[in-house]
């Protein structure tokens, strides 16, 4: 399943570069990226283009399937398997008419983004804060894991990503709740070792 472990990454994530970062983690097995150059330090322009199109060749060699944050800019100039939206971003229905042909993940935190979502036209939903996370400031509160097991009785079907303070230690049990795979940004990005960091996950 392309979802079982999903790396998050921008250049703001970063203490070393990116690609060197997304080698190791393309050659230790996460099935799925997503290129998130947002917030405080972020790439612009072309500089945001560029780095975009080094990441992106890394998938390729990896056969890692490629997504671009909620940044509809850079899906075709990147060729991006996949977009993934917020709760704040262009609207799903919108998305989906652009790009019938591309996965589409959604983000939601709590039952009033589900009631308020058209959740069928998503290919994925990434469920979280499961866990307090210090990677983003807008996350709110931990949802726990007992969200991931409510969204999974309600939509037995949809893939289903874990995200927010997932690490080596915590990951099982948000698989065992129900989830498809886990998201993560720092247990990659601030590994000691990131193979063994992976290969945990």
């Amino acid at each position: 399943m392309y979802l079982r472990k999903y790396f998050i990454m921008g250049s703001q994530n970063c203490d070393r570069k990116p690609e060197d970062i997304l080698k190791e983690a393309a050659k230790s097995g996460i099935t799925a990226f997503q290129f998130r150059e947002k917030g405080e330090g972020a790439l612009t322009g072309e500089k945001k283009l560029a780095l975009g199109r080094k990441l992106r060749d890394i998938c390729a060699r990896h056969n890692v399937m490629f997504f671009v944050n909620d940044d509809i800019d850079l899906i075709e100039p990147l060729e991006a398997d996949g977009i993934h939206i917020g709760q704040d971003d262009m609207r799903l229905e919108k998305v989906r008419e652009m790009f019938p042909d591309k996965l589409i993940g959604l983000s939601v935190s709590n039952q009033s983004d589900v009631d308020n979502s058209s959740i069928q036209l998503a290919d994925y939903l990434g469920a979280g804060s499961v866990f307090s996370t210090p990677s983003k400031d807008d996350a709110g509160q931990a949802v726990g894991i007992e969200w991931i097991k409510t969204l999974r009785r309600q939509y037995p079907d949809i893939p289903i990503v874990g995200i927010g303070g997932i690490t080596e230690e915590n990951a099982s049990s948000v698989i065992d709740a129900g989830a498809d795979g886990v998201a993560v940004i720092s247990a990659i990005t601030k590994a000691g070792n990131v193979t063994e960091a992976v290969e945990k996950l």
